[in-house]
């Protein structure tokens, strides 16, 4: 299992998973930031963006927030992998 720390950015005029934000990987996501609605969607974007299920990545802090630690449920070496091709580096 990996945690990951993501900057969650609601509202965004397209969903896409991929830069930095103060060491945070930016999850942007269309949904509002109502009822866990864009938590729920970054969740969703973030495991797809990492070719894994939705049930793999899981939340474990900052629900509230716009910074969110979420734990992913996959092999830690590919999932470093394809999480430094995000962050673009």
């Amino acid at each position: 299992m990996v945690r990951v720390a993501i900057r969650v950015r609601p509202g965004a005029s397209r969903t896409a998973v991929g830069g930095t934000h103060a060491d945070r990987l930016v999850v942007a996501v269309g949904a509002r930031a109502v009822d866990g609605a864009a938590t729920r969607a970054a969740l969703d974007a973030l495991a797809e963006a990492l070719g894994l299920r939705p049930r793999q990545v899981r939340l474990v802090s900052g629900a509230t927030s716009r910074d969110k630690v979420v734990e992913v449920d996959a092999d830690d070496a590919e999932v470093a992998v394809r999480l430094a091709a995000l962050r673009g580096g």
